[in-house]
C-alpha cells in the first residue's frame, strides 16, 4: 500500500516531471499566459498520460522491444487526437489557447518519457498510478504559472478581475519573456525548500542523470 501512495504522490513534488525533471518545458512556457489554458493543457495531458500508460503496460509484453517506441508514439498519438476531437468539439475557446500545443502533446516528453521509463516496466494498477501522479504534478504546475502570469500581467485569475484597475500592469509577463522567468523563480523556489527541508537532490551529468536512459540503454547513443 505504500508503494502505491509513493508512486502516485512522487510526480506531485519528489519527481515532479516540469521542476524536478524538467520535462515538457516548451508547453509549459507558452500555455501559461493564463490560469484557464494552463488548467485545460493539465488536464488534456494528463488523460493521454494516464490513458497511455495503462495500454503501454498491459501491452508491454506483447510489443516487440524494436518498434517499441514507434508503438509508444501511435498509441500516445490516439488518444491525443481523442483529446483533440473533444476539446474542438467542447471548448473551441481553448483549442484557440492552445493552438498547435495540443497536438504535439504527441511528442511532449513526459508522456513517452513516463511510457519508456515506468509503464514498460510496471504493471497496470502502478503505471495508472504513476500516470496520475505526473498528470496531477503537471497539471498543478500549470495552473500555478498561469496564475502568477495573469494574475501579473492582466490582474486576474481564471478571468476574475483580483487587482484594481488603477493599478498598472506588467504585461511582460503576459509574453515569452515573462514565461521564462516564471520558469526560473518556480525552479528557485523548489531549490530552496529542498534546502530547508534537507532534501537536496544531486543532479548528476550524463546518462545517469538522463530520464531518457532507456530510451539507449544507456550507451549515450542519444548524445
Amino acid at each position: 500500500m505504500n508503494n502505491k501512495v509513493k508512486i502516485l504522490t512522487n510526480g506531485l513534488l519528489k519527481e515532479n516531471p516540469t521542476l524536478r525533471l524538467v520535462l515538457g518545458t516548451c508547453p509549459t512556457l507558452a500555455v501559461t499566459t493564463a490560469a484557464s489554458s494552463g488548467l485545460g493543457m493539465g488536464i488534456a495531458a494528463a488523460f493521454v498520460l494516464i490513458c497511455s500508460n495503462i495500454v503501454i503496460s498491459a501491452l508491454r509484453k506483447v510489443i516487440p522491444d524494436k518498434v517499441r517506441l514507434p508503438a509508444y508514439i501511435t498509441i500516445i498519438a490516439t488518444f491525443v487526437t481523442i483529446v483533440q476531437m473533444l476539446v474542438k468539439a467542447f471548448f473551441t475557446e481553448l483549442d484557440t489557447a492552445l493552438g498547435v500545443y495540443l497536438p504535439l502533446i504527441v511528442v511532449n516528453c513526459i508522456i513517452l518519457g513516463r511510457a519508456e521509463m515506468f509503464a514498460s516496466k510496471n504493471k497496470v494498477v502502478d503505471s495508472a498510478l504513476d500516470g496520475v501522479g505526473m498528470g496531477l504534478g503537471f497539471t498543478l504546475i500549470l495552473v500555478l504559472m498561469g496564475s502568477f502570469r495573469e494574475l501579473i500581467s492582466k490582474g486576474s485569475i481564471f478571468g476574475v478581475m483580483l487587482l484594481p484597475e488603477s493599478l498598472d500592469r506588467f504585461t511582460l509577463m503576459g509574453s515569452a519573456p515573462g514565461g521564462f522567468f516564471t520558469f526560473g523563480l518556480f525552479m528557485a523556489i523548489v531549490v530552496w525548500i529542498e534546502i530547508k527541508t534537507n532534501n537536496r537532490i544531486k543532479r548528476s551529468i550524463g546518462c545517469e542523470g538522463c530520464p531518457s536512459k532507456g530510451a539507449c540503454a544507456g550507451k549515450g547513443e542519444c548524445e
